[in-house]
């Protein structure tokens, strides 16, 4: 009697299924922690572009990328990476200029026989906005008009923008008209010609997130996260709803040096939207970077001098694609294969290969998120990075502070006022524990500037009336100040203002210790309410005073004084319930060693979670002599010295003679 099969057909295929694709898995290399399956469904060329995930699982040049077959079998590829057509940029053949009553023309030969698409004009001017009208001949008698109204300016706030863009043509000759009607002329020293590029390399428009928005002394600083590392930017593109605007921007990334995180400049360009001349406004919100980001992050830096601030209302970037290519021998399945730290970039011979790429049109495969390979156990945040590094006796620290964080991976602190007041210069004695032994730790030295606001007092001099000072009061001594700021009130003056602290030497002595000085000029013309100073030396005091001549001037009214200082933060790994303490506090220590360079990149990509400091410990109390402030070291100097007089007294009163009593008579 035959045995009836209860099992359901689709049930069937389904175990059939998912016994297929372990079988497929099983045959991946357990090195690599991710992986990406896709279906092929014909033979021959296969060209993929390879998703922003990919990019940000593998490293940065794709060393660590593998492609297999079912069964294991491991398929070559070669990497395809879309570049710019290098342009052709040459001085002009030759270059005339014609002032006019309300023009100034500009004639030049092009001596390209190319088409040319903008011409970039020379000027040592540094402050103007003009229209230009452009017309093109290949004769240098008709003309026809190819460009209206492009704007050109250079702004004190260092905004510029000579390059006037038009339709590609050939052009023997060009004719620039500059309007003048509504501001003087200014000199043109020289032009630059532009050869049009050929076909455009593809990109990608994706979002950023802002995830920081800090508003320095006459900048704007965004940080912006792009979701992954590894991308090839193109450029950075803003939107505002601003509608006149002129601004210089830098693009930032973060870079490892000495150690320590800062923050390098990449890109830079100017941004507007500008009305000239009755023109229909024109704008530029883009900043050109062409640069390969290793990071999740980029900072951007909006230069504002002393206009408000810019509204930023949304971030993009602009990407080039990263294409697989490859020779899909047959149809099914492959997986894609990335993170593997230490592997060696691999060596195909792919020469028949290349040949064919420019005939390879991209293929519609979509490849889903990188998933866990089953063949590798799950990574955890980090793997490379102990959290325990060797022990510390703590005796030595005077301080220290309870850290607080919410749950584990990689952690982000910025010190506060009490850690920047005592720590050692250079940050070398910061010290995170975790019972007896240290955790390791990068610094991060930002572009943010933190403001503070300090008491101020402004007094005279009864023995020199014509001088003004100002007594700052800060909340702690021993501050990393960079920069003063504050207001006048009073419209029209020239003053010279210096900045310094009062300290004591051993002999108790006062001196002046001078930190920074500038001379400051407000007209009707050229008005500049606020003053910034830059400190040229690190403050040892809690004490500022600005001082200033007034000659036979009513004195100045000043106001709204702050001092700004930059936001260091100490980054690391911990576990979710670790118990750790920030130590600080010791003078004679060397900063410490750690191997972060091994895994530094990985702590920059990481997500990072707010960890934040508690209230201050003292650990061990403080010499007399460490307690005085700067400006009392003489009270101990005199103290020893009347001790040592009274010693001296005493010995001299035992060496005297001794007066005989007067002889009975």
């Amino acid at each position: 009697m035959k045995r009836r099969n209860n099992f359901p057909s689709g049930l069937l295929y389904a175990c059939a299924l998912v016994a297929g694709l372990s079988a497929a898995a099983a045959n991946l290399p357990s090195e690599w922690k991710h992986e990406q399956s896709f279906d092929v469904s014909t033979n021959g060329l296969v060209k993929i572009s390879l998703p922003v995930e990919t990019l940000d699982a593998a490293r940065p040049l794709l060393e660590d990328l593998r492609l297999y077959q079912d069964g294991g079998n491991e398929v070559p590829y070669m990497i395809e990476r879309p570049a710019p057509v290098a342009k052709v940029v040459q001085e002009a053949k030759s270059f005339q200029i014609a002032l006019n009553t309300d023009t100034t023309v500009i004639r030049l030969e092009t001596g390209l026989g190319q088409s040319l698409d903008c011409v970039t004009l020379e000027s040592p001017a540094m402050n103007f906005i003009k229209a230009v009208r452009v017309e093109s001949s290949n004769d240098g008698e008709h003309w026809q008009m190819v460009a209206q109204g492009q704007p050109i300016f250079r702004q004190p706030n260092g905004a510029s923008h000579l390059r006037i863009s038009f339709p590609a043509s050939v052009s023997k000759w060009l004719r620039l008209t500059v309007d003048d009607q509504r501001s003087q002329p200014i000199p043109f020293t020289g032009a630059l010609v532009h050869a049009a590029a050929g076909e455009p390399s593809p990109g990608e428009l994706i979002p950023a997130t802002i995830t920081e928005r800090d508003e320095n002394p006459g900048e704007t600083r965004l940080a912006l996260s792009l979701g992954a590392a590894n991308l090839s930017v193109v450029s950075v593109q803003i939107a505002t709803t601003e509608p006149l605007f002129m601004r210089q921007v830098s693009i930032a990334v973060p870079i490892i040096s000495e150690d320590s995180i800062r923050e390098q400049t990449v890109g830079q360009g100017a941004v507007y939207r500008v009305a000239v001349a009755g023109q229909t406004p024109s704008e530029n919100l883009s900043v050109p970077l062409e640069s390969l980001v290793r990071s999740r992050e980029l900072f951007l830096l909006i230069k504002n001098g002393d206009s408000p601030p810019l509204p930023v209302s949304a971030v993009r970037v602009e990407r080039r694609p990263v294409y697989l290519v490859f020779l899909a021998r047959q149809p099914g399945s492959y997986h894609l294969l990335t993170g593997n730290a230490h592997c060696a970039a691999p060596r195909y011979d792919l020469a028949a290969l290349a040949m064919n790429l420019k005939n390879v049109a991209v293929s519609p495969i979509r490849i889903p998120p990188p998933s866990d390979n089953p063949n590798f156990s799950a990574p955890e945040v980090l793997p490379g990075l102990e959290v325990t590094g060797a022990t510390l006796d703590v005796s030595e620290w005077k301080f220290r502070k309870p850290v607080k964080i919410s749950s584990g991976g990689a952690q982000q602190i910025e010190l506060d006022l009490d850690v920047l007041a005592h720590k050692q210069s250079g940050f070398a004695d910061l010290r995170v524990l975790h019972g007896s032994n240290q955790v390791p730790y990068i610094v991060q030295n930002t572009s943010i500037s933190r403001a503070l606001t300090p008491t101020v007092t402004a007094t005279n001099d009864v023995r020199h009336p014509k001088l003004s000072r100002w007594i700052i009061k800060l909340p702690r001594a021993g501050l990393p100040l960079t920069r003063l700021a504050c207001v006048a009130q009073t419209p029209l003056f020239e003053r010279s203002l210096l900045l310094f602290e009062e300290l004591a030497d051993e002999r108790g002595n006062i001196y002046r210790r001078p930190l920074g000085s500038a001379t400051w000029i407000q007209t009707p013309e050229r008005q500049s309410k606020e003053l910034a100073l830059a400190l040229d030396s690190m403050l040892q005091s809690d004490t500022l005073f600005l001082e200033t001549e007034n000659g036979d001037n009513p004195p100045i009214a000043l106001e709204k004084f702050q001092v700004f200082y930059p936001a260091t933060r100490i980054l690391f790994k911990a576990k979710p319930d670790d118990a750790l303490f920030l130590y600080y506090g010791n003078p004679h220590v060397a900063p410490p060693s750690y191997d972060l360079s091994l895994v530094a990149d990985q702590l920059l990509a990481a997500e990072k979670k707010v960890a934040s400091l508690s209230a201050e410990e003292s650990l061990q109390k403080s010499s007399w002599h460490e307690n005085q402030m700067p400006g009392q070291g003489g009270v101990l100097f005199w103290g020893i010295l009347a001790v040592v007089v009274v010693v001296l007294l005493l010995v001299i009163s035992r060496l005297l003679p001794k007066s005989q009593p007067p002889a009975n008579k």
